[in-house]
C-alpha cells in the first residue's frame, strides 16, 4: 500500500516537471532561453521546446511585421509654414536576442524615435516638398529612424507620410495660386493657338495672292456663312486694296482740305467780330439818342415852369331863350370847358413863342 502510494507521487511529480519543461512555439515566433538568468544564444524555433524544469525560463519574441501609426506632429517647415503631419511606421524584429535584452519595449522605443525623425524631417523640408516630393521624405524618414533600430534587433521596412494638414488660410492662399497657374497655362495655350493659326493664315494668304480668285471664292463663302445665321444682314465687301490706295492718295488732299477749313474759320470769325462790333456801335447809338430825348424833356419841363400866368378871357353867356342846365352840370361842364379853353391856348402859345404870351 505505502508503495503503490511512493509510485503515484512519483509520477505525478514526473508529469508536473514534464509540464513546467515543454513549451510550444508558434510558427511567427521565436523562443529565447534564459538559463538560471542568463540568455542562451540558440533561439527556440516553432513547434514543442523542452527546457530544464527548474533552471530555464523562455520569452516568446513576436517575428511578425509590425504596424505602428505614428501620432500627428506640430512643426515649422523651413519656409516657415505651420504644418501638421502624421505618419505610419512598418518594422519587424530580426535579432530577437537584443529585442529580448538590448531594449525594455521595443515598441514604445520605435515610436519616440518615429515621432523625433518626423518633427526634425518637417523642419528640414519646404511645403512642396511635404506636399508633391513624399518619396524622398520617406527615404530619408526611414533612414533617420532605422540607424537607431538596427542595435536593437528591429529592421524598419516602410515609412509612410500620411496626411499634411494646413491652416484655412494656407488653403485659400494655394488655391488663389492654382487658379493663377490654371489661368496662366490657359493663356499659353490660347496664345500658341493664335500663333499656329496666324502661320497658317499667312500660308493661306500667300496662296490666295497666287490666285485671286481664290479670295473672291473665300469671300463669297463668308457672304453665305453671315446670310445663314441672320438673314436680316447684308454683307458689303469693300476691297482692303482700295483702302490703301486712299491712304496713299489722302496726306495732300487732307493737308489742303485742312488749310481751306482754316481759311474759313478764320473768314467766319472775322465777320462774327464785326457783326458784334456794329451791334455794340448800334446799342451805343440807341443809349445817346434816348439821353438826348431826355435832356430835350427836362429842357421843355423847365421852360414851362418859367413861364408867366396867361390871361384867358371868359367865354361869352348864352342866350336867355335857351335853358340852363342844373347847377352841377353846369358847374362840371364849365371846367371841362374852361380846361379845354386853357389847354387849346396854351398849345398855340407854346407854338407862336414867349413874344406873344405877352400880348
Amino acid at each position: 500500500m505505502i508503495t503503490i502510494t511512493v509510485l503515484i507521487a512519483i509520477v505525478g511529480l514526473v508529469l508536473v516537471l514534464l509540464g513546467s519543461s515543454v513549451r510550444v512555439v508558434t510558427q511567427y515566433e521565436r523562443g529565447v532561453v534564459f538559463r538560471f538568468g542568463r540568455v542562451r544564444p540558440q533561439t527556440r524555433g516553432p513547434g514543442l521546446a523542452l527546457i530544464a524544469p527548474i533552471a530555464d525560463r523562455m520569452r516568446k519574441v513576436n517575428m511578425q511585421i509590425i504596424t505602428q501609426p505614428v501620432p500627428a506632429q506640430d512643426g515649422i517647415t523651413r519656409d516657415n509654414v505651420t504644418v501638421r503631419v502624421d505618419a505610419v511606421l512598418y518594422y519587424r524584429v530580426v535579432d530577437p536576442v537584443r529585442v529580448a535584452v538590448d531594449v525594455a519595449d521595443y515598441s514604445a522605443a520605435i515610436l519616440q524615435v518615429a515621432q523625433a525623425s518626423l518633427r526634425s524631417i518637417i523642419g528640414k523640408s519646404e511645403l512642396d516638398d511635404l506636399l508633391s516630393n513624399r518619396e524622398r521624405l520617406n527615404q530619408g524618414l526611414e533612414l533617420m529612424i532605422d540607424n537607431p533600430a538596427v542595435g536593437w534587433g528591429v529592421h524598419i521596412d516602410r515609412v509612410e507620410i500620411k496626411d499634411v494638414a494646413l491652416p484655412e488660410s494656407m488653403k485659400r492662399s494655394m488655391s488663389r495660386q492654382a487658379e493663377a497657374e490654371r489661368e496662366r497655362r490657359s493663356r499659353v495655350i490660347t496664345a500658341e493657338g493664335e500663333l499656329q493659326a496666324s502661320r497658317k493664315l499667312a500660308q493661306a494668304a500667300e496662296v490666295m495672292s497666287q490666285h485671286p480668285a481664290a479670295l473672291q471664292l473665300r469671300l463669297l463663302q463668308t457672304v453665305v456663312e453671315v446670310a445663314a445665321e441672320k438673314n436680316s444682314t447684308l454683307v458689303l465687301p469693300f476691297p482692303v486694296e482700295l483702302l490703301r490706295f486712299l491712304e496713299r492718295a489722302t496726306p495732300a488732299d487732307v493737308a489742303n482740305t485742312e488749310i481751306a477749313n482754316t481759311a474759313i474759320a478764320n473768314a467766319d470769325v472775322a465777320d462774327t467780330e464785326i457783326a458784334d462790333a456794329h451791334v455794340a456801335d448800334a446799342h451805343i447809338a440807341d443809349a445817346d439818342v434816348a439821353d438826348a430825348d431826355v435832356v430835350n424833356t427836362d429842357v421843355a419841363d423847365t421852360d414851362i415852369t418859367n413861364t408867366a400866368p396867361i390871361s384867358i378871357p371868359t367865354p361869352r353867356a348864352e342866350p336867355p331863350d335857351v335853358a340852363s342846365p342844373p347847377a352841377e352840370a353846369t358847374s362840371g361842364a364849365g371846367v371841362r370847358d374852361n380846361g379845354a379853353a386853357q389847354e387849346a391856348p396854351l398849345h398855340v402859345l407854346l407854338r407862336q413863342g414867349p413874344s406873344r404870351w405877352s400880348g
